[in-house]
Formats: structure tokens, sequence, C-alpha cells
């Protein structure tokens, strides 16, 4: 076994959320001829019950990734149901974002000094263009 001492704060190292992940990995240690032993956890999977503790750890860690997914969607099917939209909101208003197609278009302005005008992303300009109307 090789521990690696941290003279440092260590955060805790979180081998895998799936269960089948964990239990592959552990059979490649087994046949490699090594144990896991977890500095944090009293997990050694050097024995039977060590084993079954890393197991029993990467279950639950699955379960806690299902149930996080599960309770996220049920969360963004409420808010699409009340009319929330996800995402960022738009930093241009939409006759803003009229104002630079026709600035650009009618040649009054280049995109990039549009972009710099609005306080905007070069890019956010040429998707505006590409679309050639607002949304």
């Amino acid at each position: 076994m090789i521990a690696i001492p941290c003279d440092y704060k260590c955060e805790p190292l979180q081998l895998s959320r799936s269960l089948k992940d964990v239990l592959t990995l552990m059979e490649k240690i087994a046949q490699a001829g090594a144990g896991f032993r977890s500095l944090t956890e009293v997990i050694d999977t050097t024995s039977p019950g060590g084993r079954m503790m890393m197991q029993i750890v990467g279950t639950f860690a699955e379960f806690e990734r299902v149930m996080l997914r599960e309770r996220t969607h049920i969360g963004l099917d409420a808010a699409r149901q009340q009319g929330r939209v996800g995402g960022r909101r738009p930093k241009l208003k939409k006759h803003q974002q009229q104002e630079i197609v026709n600035l650009v278009n009618s040649e009054q302005k280049t995109a990039a000094d549009a972009a710099r005008l609005f306080n905007v992303h070069p890019s956010t300009v040429s998707r505006l263009l590409q679309r050639g109307q607002t949304p």
C-alpha cells in the first residue's frame, strides 16, 4: 500500500458515484495484487469486511446521484409549469438587438464597433446578424 501524506488541508477524494465504476476499480486493484485503504473512512479492501463496506459506500453514492438528478428534474418541470424558462437572461433587450442589426446592416457601424457600443462580446453580435432579426 502507498500512502500519500498531505501537509495542507486536503479535500476528500471521490473515486466515483457509480457503483459499477467503484466495483470495476476495486477489481482492477485486486487483480494487480494490491488493496485499497481509505485514510478518511474505515474502508480497507484487503479484508472481506472492508470490501463489503466499499460496496455499501458505492451503493449510497450512486443512490445520492440518482436522487439528486430526480430532484433536479422535478424542480425544472415545476418551474416550466409556472412559466419560467431556464438559462441566463439575455444581456440585450429586443429593441437593442434590433438596433445592433440595423446599425450593422446599414453599415453605420461594424460588428465589432456595435459590440463595443453595447458592451457585449462580438460573438453575440455575430449570432444576431446570423439570425438576421431579433428572436
